[in-house]
């Protein structure tokens, strides 16, 4: 990313600047723009702000999470991707705008094909007939990030072209640049988002909105999904055309189905929508217990269901990733869920918040209630979801930092609930997830893992103890030698260093204007030498510095606000 003292420097940052200050403050958060002083970085932004006044009282019939959706709507991709990103993290936002970003709509008109057609044919070096023998000049699906559209190739296969919008690649880097500048002030003037990290939510984002922006990503991710589930049934993965796949045009086998949600098609076609639902729960489980790969925004419009049940993902820009470790934690979570047993639930929380929970008691009462609500229902009648999301939020509660990873693989279970309760009303996730819990567990403490594991330890071991020596020789030399040195770090002391910096700044000023006034006041009593219009000159000069000195310091008292 470009360095933060360069942003704002250029016209094309300047001009977005402008253009996000402008929506901020038509949807009614002038108020925040201020404190975070905005015009301190774009100097039109008081003036955006009074003419927009009026506006208030009109978009204030909108609440002010609605007023946040639509702000990130009008504000376009990259806004809408952190949007969608916040959806997911009750951790970071209310769960009211949770809610509501959920609704968050990327709806943009479709490029004309001439557009398309240019940008093919460039990323391809050859002519559109060279590789197709159709292409439709109308997209099926269309995005701010990219539109797909229906073609054939030379051998008549049906396959759907993804094509990456022309300069949406510099757009977003520039609203990413933006958002990290933004993300600072944040932090400078919201001491109390420190423990969000607005910061680091713009750099996740950045990484995952890259590896949206390059189909190459997800080339890689349909190629080990289909790996993974090479073998399986239940399952069909399109296939990659990899000799028509680049950074800007993913190609991809055309896999014609009805959507999981079309329950009246469903039946038509004489499909079973209970085997569908079960399915279904069993590729999410498999691919999050199994390979910790999984497909991480399962709706139902990217589920297709075909011929004897069989299953079909598509979009696989959005993967998940879990560790043998946070599968393992996530299963000991479930067992504790399943067995109502608190003790379980509390320490495998604090392992994968990892940390300290402040009020461990006030947390078990919590727990302990959440379970006896639970207590004496069979598993068939829980719901799982609304179960999990209840646990999520008493952690939030607590301050404890959840991985993003969690959350993902939260939403991605959750929907495949709901799917599978619309396909099957006596559909039951609990009894799905017990035996994939207990499978995870028990591999865990077989002898064999254990070995397996202690042997992964061994180079890890060996080299500890090669460096234990030199590293306790090192030190002992530096107590010796008096050269040994302690680096602490401070946190929450830069908002009060930097006001004492302002204050002593003032103070130093008003000292050397104090300063040039006495000694001008010397001079021109002393009458010395060479007189301007009776008065010692010299004296005159430090009069009219110490005048300019003077009104520079009340103008940027006036300005900071502070009187």
């Amino acid at each position: 990313m470009m360095p933060l003292r360069k942003i704002g420097r250029t016209y094309r940052h300047f001009k977005r600047y402008r253009q996000i200050l402008k929506v901020l403050v038509k949807y009614g958060f002038g108020d925040v723009m201020e404190r975070l002083r905005l015009n301190r970085y774009v100097e039109v932004g008081k003036k955006i702000i009074r003419l927009n006044k009026k506006r208030d009282t009109d978009i204030k019939r909108f609440s002010r999470v609605e007023r946040i959706r639509m702000a990130l709507e009008e504000l376009g991709p990259t806004f809408i991707k952190l949007g969608q990103f916040l959806s997911v993290r009750p951790d970071l936002v209310p769960l009211e705008l949770t809610k509501e970003l959920k609704k968050l709509q990327d709806n943009v008109p479709a490029l004309p094909f001439a557009e398309v057609k240019k940008g093919v044919e460039e990323e391809f070096k050859t002519s559109l007939e060279t590789n197709f023998s159709f292409f439709d000049t109308k997209p099926f699906a269309a995005a701010s990030i990219a539109q797909v559209h229906l073609a054939k190739l030379l051998d008549r296969r049906e396959v759907a072209v993804k094509i990456r919008r022309p300069g949406i690649k510099e757009i977003i880097n520039t609203d990413l640049e933006i958002m990290l500048h933004l993300a600072n002030i944040i932090e400078k003037h919201y001491p109390e988002s420190e423990f969000y990290d607005p910061v680091g939510i713009v750099r996740e984002l950045s990484r995952s909105i890259k590896k949206e922006l390059d189909f190459t990503y997800e080339s890689r991710n349909i190629k080990k999904f289909a790996q993974n589930f090479k073998d399986d049934k239940i399952i069909y993965v399109p296939m990659v055309i990899e000799k028509l796949s680049t950074e800007k045009v993913l190609t991809l086998e055309y896999v014609k189905g009805i959507k999981v949600s079309d329950y009246d098609k469903l039946e038509s076609a004489g499909l079973n929508r209970k085997i569908i639902a079960r399915n279904g729960a069993t590729l999410i489980l498999k691919q999050i217990f199994d390979y910790g790969f999984f497909h991480g925004d399962p709706h139902p419009g990217n589920i297709l269901i075909l011929e004897n049940n069989v299953i079909c993902f598509l979009d696989f820009g959005i993967m998940g990733r879990l560790s043998e470790e946070m599968k393992n934690n996530f299963a000991n979570m479930i067992m504790g869920i399943i067995q109502k047993d608190t003790n379980i639930i509390i320490t495998t929380i604090e392992i994968i918040c990892n940390g300290d929970i402040q009020d461990r008691e006030e947390l078990r009462e919590e727990i302990d209630e959440f379970i006896d609500y639970y207590y004496g229902i069979s598993l068939g009648e829980i719901n799982f979801g609304k179960l999990l999301n209840e646990l999520i939020e008493a952690v939030i509660r607590h301050k404890l930092k959840i991985p993003s990873n969690f959350f993902l693989m939260e939403k991605a279970l959750i929907t495949v609930e709901g799917l599978g309760k619309g396909l099957d009303p006596d559909f039951n996730m609990v009894s799905l997830l017990r035996p994939f819990t207990q499978k995870l567990i028990s591999k865990k403490l077989s002898l064999l893992q254990m070995v397996e594991d202690t042997l992964k330890l061994i180079p890890e071991l060996s080299q500890l103890l090669k460096e234990i020596p030199t590293e306790t020789r090192e030190i002992l030399q530096k107590l010796k030698t008096g050269k040994l040195k302690v680096e602490f770090e401070h946190k929450g002391l830069k908002p009060m260093l930097s006001t004492g910096d302002k204050i002593s700044n003032r103070l130093s000023f008003s000292i050397v204007i104090a300063a040039l006034i006495i000694g001008s006041s010397l001079i021109v009593n002393s009458k010395m030498g060479p007189l301007l219009w009776g008065f010692p000159a010299v004296g005159i000069i430090g009069f009219l510095a110490a005048g300019v000195f003077g009104l520079y310091l009340i103008i940027a008292i006036l300005r900071s606000g502070r009187l």
